[in-house]
């Protein structure tokens, strides 16, 4: 069941559907608004199939997708194999990852936390440091 919030905040595209697919580089879930997910279709639909490693991400990219509706309740039927990928047990944890919500094992979620933790500062400089993107040249 997502919490009230996110019901709320979704409520302009729950007619339109979701897809929920495997994250690609964590073991959670990753839930898509139809047009989220059209979008990043149209980037991955302009890969060269006939490269190997394109042909092979794409596969993979798409292993397990399924379209998805929230009921009226709030609730989201996750198949067992996704289940199974994401290892979730009773308690789980909804995390908005800016356009698309992570479904995530709440144990493993803490786990993933926790380690990120230790260097998130220096991730933090490395991916946004450099960037500027204020035509006064203050971020």
């Amino acid at each position: 069941m997502l919490p009230q919030a996110f019901k709320k905040q979704l409520a302009s595209v729950l007619q339109d559907g979701f897809v929920l697919k495997r994250a690609v580089f964590q073991k959670c879930l990753e839930l898509y608004p139809m047009a989220e997910w059209n979008a990043l279709s149209q980037k991955v639909n302009k890969l060269n199939r006939f490269n190997k490693k394109n042909d092979e991400f794409i596969r993979r990219f798409n292993a397990g997708v399924k379209l998805v509706e929230i009921d009226s309740s709030g609730r989201i039927l996750i198949s067992k194999d996704l289940h199974a990928f994401a290892q979730t047990k009773k308690e789980i944890v909804v995390n908005a990852a800016i356009n698309v919500l992570e479904i995530w094992d709440k144990d493993m979620y803490e786990k993933a936390i926790d380690e990120a933790a230790l260097d998130f500062a220096d991730l933090a400089e490395e991916v946004m440091g450099d960037q500027n993107d204020e035509p006064d040249g203050v971020s």
